[in-house]
């Protein structure tokens, strides 16, 4: 009979599977040609969360959307659709733990990214299909407004 291993030390704040590497190679070498104005012009710039802004930290609920690839179990999906749903952020330390759901909370993923200023550097896991990771950069904008973006699309954040 095979043990389980009880040793496994989960470093995320959801108790969720790890983001694998989130600072490996391809992360670091997205990060250094992805950009992110963080102004009027960006893609989230406009308000489309439908969960009210708060005034404290990033800790807490938002709400979250990406495009830039189809999801092959939602009927009729695109690249260009946003895939919209809850989120939820936690800061540990240096890190920020971006938690996130689309498809009516059936799919799920996480971004584990070290926070440098307002820019996010890190990696992102699809937790309902785990061989699905991608680099993430995001820039936090305020208190209401995370932009985000992988290699393929984006990946927002409001509240």
């Amino acid at each position: 009979m095979q043990q389980a291993n009880t040793n496994i030390v989960i470093r995320n704040p959801f108790g969720t599977m790890d983001v694998p590497a989130p600072d490996d190679r391809d992360v670091m070498d997205y990060a250094a040609i992805a950009t992110l104005a963080g102004d009027a012009a960006d893609l989230n710039a406009a308000a489309w969360a439908k969960i009210a802004a708060r005034s404290d930290p990033l800790d807490g609920i938002w709400a979250s959307r990406w495009n830039g690839g189809a999801d092959p179990t939602i009927a009729g999906d695109t690249p260009q659709a946003w895939k919209e749903g809850r989120a939820e952020v936690r800061v540990a330390g240096g890190r920020i733990y971006l938690r996130f759901d689309w498809d009516h909370g059936r799919r799920h993923g996480l971004i584990d990214a070290a926070r440098e200023g307002a820019r996010l550097v890190g990696k992102y896991i699809n937790i309902t299909n785990p061989a699905i990771t991608r680099p993430w950069i995001g820039r936090v904008v305020d208190a209401a407004r995370i932009d985000g973006c992988f290699p393929n699309g984006r990946l927002d954040f409001r509240r």
